[in-house]
């Protein structure tokens, strides 16, 4: 991105996200932490774009680097971001499924990636990581037995680091899903008390009889 190469999309998926994918879309990818990019414009444009990127890619030591322009093979390419969360799902019945996310600075996603990494595995949950990571949002699914009370508090541990590395970074502690009953608590945190005073004025200007939604989140 900071070559300006028009990329209209970017997509990430861990390899616990990929070995997933390859079993319930049978696919045969390698199970390695994948980048998707997609290219628009005329095919000499988007051929121009795409060997820009393969270099760039190649110069911080990809792996690999595949692209294809069928739109038959690309859609097949995209099944695999695309059912993620079904995939997800898949392999891990009868427990139920949480998605949450962040969003940081994209100059410091590699390091809150890596980080992240490490948490789920110290806290030995069963999680992948996919994300829109050109803006720098990425969700994490996790599959939990609700039942087992240890289990519950390494998640809820391992949600509050999540949102600490974010915020440490001057991220957000939502970038798609919202800020919900569970992210209340970061709000002064990220915000400061000034501009979370000063919304709290707006909210009472426009609802004084506290009507709207009381509680959530004013």
């Amino acid at each position: 991105m900071q070559t300006g190469l028009p990329i209209a999309r970017i997509e990430f998926l861990d390899e616990k996200s990929i070995q997933a994918n390859n079993i319930y879309n049978k696919m045969g990818l390698d199970e390695t932490p994948t980048l998707f990019l997609e290219f628009h414009g005329s095919k000499g444009t988007v051929d121009q774009q795409a060997e820009a990127a393969m270099e760039i890619c190649k110069d911080n030591q990809c792996k690999e680097f595949n692209w294809a322009t069928d739109p038959e093979e690309r859609i097949k390419l995209w099944h695999a971001r695309h059912n993620s969360w079904f995939a997800f799902k898949s392999i891990h019945p009868n427990r139920k499924a949480i998605s949450t996310d962040v969003c940081v600075p994209i100059s410091k996603l590699p390091e809150v990636l890596v980080q992240t990494k490490k948490d789920i595995e110290e806290l030995n949950l069963k999680t992948v990581i996919v994300g829109h990571v050109g803006d720098g949002n990425f969700h994490t699914f996790i599959s939990l037995d609700t039942a087992d009370t240890e289990e519950m508090k390494r998640y809820y541990a391992y949600s509050e680091k999540l949102v600490r590395h974010a915020i440490k970074v001057e991220g957000t502690c939502t970038g798609e899903h919202g800020i919900g009953l569970g992210k209340m608590k970061y709000m002064e945190e990220q915000f400061g008390k000034s501009p979370i005073d000063t919304m709290r004025l707006i909210k009472k200007a426009l609802d004084p009889n506290n009507i709207l939604n009381p509680g959530k989140i004013f």
